[in-house]
């Protein structure tokens, strides 16, 4: 993946760090609304892909919120304003089945999950 992280010069071979440049990162949908940030990424250690960006949704402050693992590859970078970009709707968020504590290991959770988002699950 190349991105244009602000403070760094874009190259193919450009990394970014998940807790420098992703966590924290402010994600929008296609209307322009503030969905929430990013607030982990998840990654699957058999294939080393990154699954999964957990958008920290709602509440205030942190307190109330809700979150969301979202497939990685409903997020596309956008550069220019340093911010991820989903063509998900906030009612697409609301609708997504119930985070559960055993969601990194419930494959299950996860199929339900990729079905929501309409994208083919990662072990695919």
């Amino acid at each position: 993946m190349t991105t244009a992280v602000p403070g760094y010069e874009a190259t193919t071979a450009h990394l970014i760090s998940g807790k420098d440049d992703v966590k924290g990162t402010r994600v929008y949908s296609p209307a322009g609304d503030d969905l929430g940030h990013i607030d982990d990424v998840m990654i699957d250690p058999a294939s080393g892909k990154v699954v999964y960006g957990v958008l920290q949704f709602g509440g205030f402050l942190g307190i109330g919120s809700d979150y969301h693992p979202i497939p990685f590859g409903k997020l596309r970078y956008d550069g220019a304003r340093g911010v991820y970009v989903t063509d998900l709707t906030k009612a697409q968020l609301e609708g997504a089945p119930a985070y559960s504590d055993d969601w990194r290991s419930n494959r299950d959770w996860q199929k339900r999950s990729y079905d929501h988002y309409g994208v083919n699950p990662y072990w695919l």
